[in-house]
């Protein structure tokens, strides 16, 4: 790309991916003064809504587990939701997350009275309207350029490990994989994956949100139908949509039941759908499914293991789909395309 060239999206892409590590790791260096505020709410309220959009969304549903292991009741839920129902008022903390700081449906609910309600924010954009308005943790270099969500990703579910610590937590261990990246081969999953016309991930726990953003990822960057669908839920009546023309993408973390998914790999492959598993479990392999193989980790560090890994994979399976990857046709968004 020369220097009069304007960046593609798929520029875009590894622009943002090359610097969310570091960017990630400046943001967690930054959140303890108002970490510590939030915790603090936190400890008093036990209550905590998750609010945000699209990816944004996605993140707060991975990061719900980490705050109830703390003791604290949470809940994710979409700021559009909470504009067509409210929820009534109540003694709580709720955390707004807009990686522009302008979401309209961020905007609309923080513009409601929130009687004994502790609002704050996470943006990229320090400028922005929701920064304005409400104390927010800011992430480091600013909003991201690129049209489908991978540094803002990474930095929300820092910002919120920020907190995290800040309720006793010890992040060191999570931290290690900013400091020192993991990218496993992708090429198997990508050639098992490369024919197929629908995409299903699933996950557990924390699992389960990392699922979601990776499927809204995929939806954005390659435009093939993606479903996620919590480990459980899948089995509930879901399976009679395999079909051969079908990839399924299990995010596997420790402790989960061997024999669950195991029938569930055999299930799939009896419909002629393929399995992938990003395994994080330091268990066996699972029969009958190409395996991304990481160590045993759980929580943060998961997610900051299998991340980068889980971004290169979908934008490899877009680029065989879509010949401009990360131009949206359809939606609106602050990108660094326009």
């Amino acid at each position: 790309m020369s220097a009069e060239a304007k960046p593609s999206g798929l520029d875009l892409l590894a622009i943002e991916r090359a610097r969310q590590h570091g960017d990630a790791l400046a943001s967690f260096a930054g959140a303890a003064p108002l970490g510590q505020r939030i915790a603090e709410s936190l400890r008093q309220t036990r209550r905590l809504l998750l609010i945000g959009m699209g990816g944004s969304h996605f993140i707060n549903r991975s990061v719900e587990p980490a705050y109830r292991a703390h003791g604290i009741d949470a809940t994710s839920i979409t700021a559009s939701e909470l504009l067509a129902a409210p929820l009534p008022d109540g003694k709580r903390t709720a955390i707004l997350t807009s990686q522009s700081g302008a979401s309209g449906e961020v905007l609309q609910y923080l513009a409601r009275d929130g009687a004994g309600e502790a609002r704050f924010g996470i943006t990229l954009e320090a400028g922005s309207p929701l920064a304005k308005q409400i104390p927010c943790l800011i992430g480091a270099g600013g909003t991201e350029r690129a049209f489908a969500a991978t540094r803002s990703l990474l930095i929300s579910l820092t910002l919120h490990a920020g907190i995290i610590a800040a309720l006793g937590e010890d992040m060191a261990p999570a931290l290690t994989y900013l400091r020192h990246p993991l990218q496993r081969p992708v090429d198997s999953a990508l050639a098992t994956l490369a024919q197929k016309k629908v995409i299903i991930f699933s996950g557990r726990g924390s699992f389960a949100g990392l699922a979601e953003a990776g499927a809204l990822f995929l939806m954005e960057l390659a435009r093939l139908p993606a479903l996620a669908l919590e480990g459980g839920q899948f089995r509930h009546g879901p399976l009679e949509i395999l079909s051969p023309a079908m990839g399924i993408v299990l995010l596997r973390g420790p402790g989960e039941d061997e024999s669950l998914n195991q029938r569930l790999i055999a299930t799939c492959n009896d419909a002629g759908a393929a399995t992938i598993v990003f395994d994080l479990s330091g268990a066996p392999d699972l029969a009958g499914a190409v395996t991304i193989d990481f160590p045993a980790l759980a929580g943060f560090a998961a997610a900051f293991a299998l991340l980068p890994t889980l971004q290169q994979l979908m934008i490899e399976l877009a680029k065989l789909h879509v010949a401009r990857v990360g131009e949206p046709l359809r939606t609106r968004k602050v990108t660094g395309l326009e």
